[in-house]
Parts: C-alpha cells; sequence; structure tokens
C-alpha cells in the first residue's frame, strides 16, 4: 500500500515520497482546491495533493495561469489543508511570486507554509530559478520543481504544447533536473515532453519524478482533478483519463432543478416547516395585527 495512509494515520511527508521512491512504488498526485475535494482525496489515498495555479483556469474561468496571485492561491490553500490534514501538501507558487528576487521568493514561500499549512513550494523553471530554489531550501521550507510544459511561461513557449523534442532542448531539460536536484529541490514535476526524455531524467536523479503527459517511466504521476472529473469543459489534454463525466452529471442536475422550479414540482410539502391548523392560524392573526390589519 506504500503511502496509502488512512486518515487518522501518519503524515506523508518528503522522506515518505522520497522513500517510496527507492522502492520503487508509484506516487499519487492529485490537484486540489477546496476542502470538499480535499476530503475525498484524503478518502481515496493520494499521497500528495497540489493545489496548483491551474486553479486559474479550472476554477476561476481565467484562459491561463497567469492572472493568479498570492491571495487567491493563500485561499484555497487553507481550504485545502482543513480538509486533507494527512496528505503531503503542495502549494503552487504563482507567477512573479518567486522570479523578482531570493529575497521575495522566500518570504512568499513562507506564506504557504505559515499561514496556509502547507507541507511545501513548487516552482516553475531551470537553471534560472536555482538562486531562489536554494534561498527558500535554506530557509527550511521544501521545493519541488517543474520543468517541460511549465504554463507560467505559456507566451514565452508559444502555446500549450509538448518540450524537449529536439536533442539539444532534451539535453537542457536533462541539466536543469540535475541543477534543481543540486540546488536542494526534493521533487521534480515533469509536464508534456517525450517518455524517453522523462525517463532519463528519473534515472539520473536521487530525487522522485512526478509526471504529467511525460509517460510511464516518472516515480509518479500527477493530474489536474477537474480533468480526471470531467468538470472542465476548455479542453482536455491528450494525456488525461476522464474518470467521471461531473460536468455533465451537474448539468443534468441543475437542469431538473429548474425544471421543477419552474413547474411548481419543487418544493413539495416535505420541504417546508408545516404547523398545527391552531397555529397558523394564531400566527397569521398575530402577523396581521403586527402589520396593521384587521
Amino acid at each position: 500500500m506504500g503511502a496509502q495512509l488512512s486518515p487518522g494515520g501518519g503524515k506523508i511527508t518528503v522522506a515518505t515520497l522520497q522513500q517510496l521512491k527507492r522502492q520503487h512504488q508509484p506516487i499519487v498526485v492529485l490537484t486540489g482546491y477546496d476542502y470538499p475535494t480535499a476530503q475525498a482525496l484524503e478518502q481515496a489515498g493520494v499521497d500528495a495533493i497540489l493545489v496548483g495555479d491551474s486553479l486559474g483556469m479550472v476554477v476561476l474561468g481565467y484562459p491561463d495561469t497567469l492572472s493568479v496571485t498570492m491571495d487567491d492561491m493563500l485561499h484555497h490553500c487553507k481550504a485545502v489543508a482543513r480538509g486533507a490534514p494527512s496528505r503531503h501538501l503542495i502549494g503552487d507558487m504563482p507567477f512573479l511570486s518567486y522570479q523578482v528576487s531570493p529575497a521575495e521568493a522566500v518570504r512568499n514561500a513562507g506564506r504557504f507554509l505559515q499561514e496556509a499549512r502547507m507541507d511545501a513550494v513548487k516552482l516553475e523553471g531551470g537553471r534560472e530559478v536555482v538562486p531562489a530554489v536554494e534561498a527558500i531550501v535554506a530557509a527550511g521550507i521544501p521545493v519541488m520543481g517543474h520543468l517541460g510544459l511549465t504554463p507560467q511561461s505559456v507566451r514565452k513557449l508559444g502555446g500549450f504544447k509538448m518540450q524537449a523534442k529536439s536533442p539539444e532542448a532534451a539535453r537542457r531539460l536533462v541539466e536543469d533536473a540535475i541543477a534543481l536536484e543540486h540546488a536542494g529541490c526534493y521533487a521534480v514535476v515533469l509536464e508534456a515532453i517525450p517518455d524517453a526524455v522523462a525517463e532519463l531524467v528519473t534515472e539520473r536523479l536521487e530525487i522522485p519524478t512526478i509526471g504529467i503527459g511525460a509517460g510511464r517511466g516518472c516515480d509518479g504521476q500527477v493530474l489536474v482533478a477537474h480533468d480526471v472529473l470531467g468538470l472542465f469543459q476548455g479542453f482536455t489534454p491528450t494525456f488525461v483519463r476522464r474518470y467521471a463525466d461531473l460536468g455533465a452529471e451537474m448539468a443534468r442536475a441543475f437542469g431538473a432543478y429548474v425544471a421543477d422550479v419552474r413547474a411548481r414540482r419543487f418544493p413539495g410539502s416535505e420541504h417546508g416547516y408545516a404547523l398545527r391548523t391552531e397555529d397558523r392560524d394564531a400566527l397569521i392573526d398575530a402577523a396581521r395585527l403586527a402589520a396593521g390589519g384587521d
């Protein structure tokens, strides 16, 4: 069962995830953004929950993740922390929260732990973010890296598409992964890269690799919960497996409610607070007197 702890069991930590890699046990990660989802993820037995800045797209309706703020992230992280206390919780550092300076990166990373009760933070980038990673780690804050398709750089990358397709790009990604490990990252997400490249990185690193569109060779897998549940209608990446179609089910349920209200089928007598006849008459009389009626 690996790290499949019961809700009342021990806390899943950085050490737990690294032990799973050494034991060749798959690490299971899903995103979560609110209290009820976090409760379901805890009950399902995931190893870690990433409160991703993907909430900008799947929860807040932005076209990308660039508009997500620290306040947005902290708000959702707090809700997840209340719902899944025994999972390993990772807060995604939003755009411009760590790029300005290492000192600002440390201050913002610290807020995820101090205010939102996260266990770690995640940030995007390779060698260019090493100074920020080193400063955050030196402050005692675990850092997860993120390479490949990095959504905060989507304008620079020219869209949401596969990365590291050329030999030179693959070499740079491997070098970036090694640099992140040396800087102190405890794990790294590999997104939308060829399977062979992800396998090479996984073999070269002692820290866990968490894949999303990076094949079966990674130490673990992560997906966006709204993609898994069929709640996000914008687009479905090729690497997603949909396990439910809750979006359609929500629309059906809401439509049934609309129809029932308009046809006066809801509410029924069973949905109200009925009084005995004498109590009802007395209440109506009192209300009339209060309103100045006869």
